[in-house]
């Protein structure tokens, strides 16, 4: 099977930057990674595609290569990378040191060295409501989020007050321990510490050794004016707290628009439907309409037909991400007259009556051309 292009894998455009293409894994590893995707065998697949465009693309001399004679560069040993696999003397886990840090937790420190069993929160995510008023003109929302915060007792550290964690003897503090598989070392978390680096011999009472315990936290949220469903708002900080000092993650607000009993929104436009008279769209007159912003008048003219639209412009939404406000979109829906009495029966079959007197369907144009093209298809059926 041929490859795929591994800019086109990892939805990149040529010239993509170091940190681009970075960022470009960093997602791809985030959806496809089996172990978030157990079994989906084409998660697994694409993932390790991935892998192999990042292994390209992130080295400076075979990304040239490839940029010049595409995989066939590759193949054919130019670059002196042998191809897509690893670097003479490069370890397994430093391809992806830098990339699954952020991922799972620990990554590179300063100086590329390992982190020393400092680990990121966990990011959380929370669906909030809005009712559309709130979605269009912003809000200021407070939501209780319960998430992992740093034990106040000992500071996150999991010991008890007066001691402290002492070094891991497995890994001695690295967090990591090494492990040789055939040609290749592998590095993966301490099994004793757990990628800590340290022990914790007299657990903190409070958090039973853990650092961080789980409690609900008041948050104030602003909801920009003109979001709609499947909008996030990032609140930085806010997610699980970090483990051995450190940072914490972030909490994503996802919103969710309840449906509105009047007004249906299609991007930054609104839709509803306003119920009229039969005497008002025969006759012409003036109708009061909801918006948003309060009630308006619509003038609808003589001789209108139900199912017209009108359009009530800036009366929609102003987009969160910039642009001219949206329109209200206001369909004339004739309602028919019911409960009627004796007069007004008769009242009705005499106007319908008099309608009918004269020729030519002046009076129902709609009507009229209608049934001229049932006549017209049954007669072409007839033919045949």
């Amino acid at each position: 099977m041929a490859k795929r292009d591994y800019y086109a894998v990892l939805e990149l455009e040529r010239g993509a930057s170091e940190a681009d293409i970075k960022k470009a894994y960093r997602r791809a590893a985030q959806r496809f990674h089996p172990d978030r995707n157990p079994d989906d065998k084409s998660a697994e697949d694409k993932f390790k595609e991935a892998k192999e465009a990042y292994e390209v693309l992130s080295d400076a001399q075979k990304k040239a290569v490839y940029d010049q004679y595409g995989h066939a560069g590759l193949e054919g040993g130019r670059g002196g990378g042998g191809g897509a696999g690893m670097n003479p003397g490069e370890g397994f886990s430093d391809i992806f040191g830098d990339v699954f840090g952020d991922i799972f937790g620990g990554g590179r420190g300063g100086g590329g060295g390992r982190s020393n069993g400092v680990f990121r929160g966990a990011d959380l995510r929370y669906e909030l409501e809005l009712d559309l008023n709130q979605a269009v003109f912003g809000a200021a929302i407070e939501i209780d989020v319960a998430k992992l915060c740093e034990c106040e007792t000992c500071k996150g550290s999991g010991a008890a007050k007066g001691s402290n964690p002492s070094t891991c003897d497995t890994c001695n503090g690295a967090g990591q321990v090494r492990i040789t598989q055939g040609f290749f070392q592998l590095q993966q978390p301490c099994p004793r510490c757990r990628g800590s680096g340290k022990i914790v011999k007299n657990p903190c009472d409070t958090c039973l050794g853990q650092g961080r315990v789980r409690r609900s936290k008041k948050l104030a949220v602003k909801v920009p004016a003109g979001v709609d469903t499947g909008d996030r708002i990032r609140l930085g900080g806010e997610g699980e707290a970090g483990r051995n000092g450190g940072p914490a993650g972030d909490l994503y607000v996802e919103v969710r628009v309840r449906e509105h009993e009047i007004f249906e929104r299609e991007a930054e436009h609104l839709h509803c439907e306003v119920p009229v008279s039969f005497a008002t769209v025969v006759l012409g007159g003036t109708i009061i309409v909801p918006t948003l912003d309060g009630q308006v008048a619509l003038k609808i003219p003589a001789e209108t037909q139900s199912g017209r639209v009108f359009r009530l412009r800036d009366k929609g939404v102003k987009p969160v991400r910039g642009g001219a406000r949206g329109d209200l979109f206001c369909k004339v829906m004739v309602e028919t007259p019911v409960k009627l009495n004796a007069d007004q029966r008769e009242l009705l079959k005499r106007f319908d009556a008099s309608l009918r007197k004269d020729e030519g369907g002046e009076h129902s144009p709609r009507e009229e051309g209608f049934f001229e093209g049932v006549k017209k298809f049954f007669a072409a059926g007839t033919a045949k």
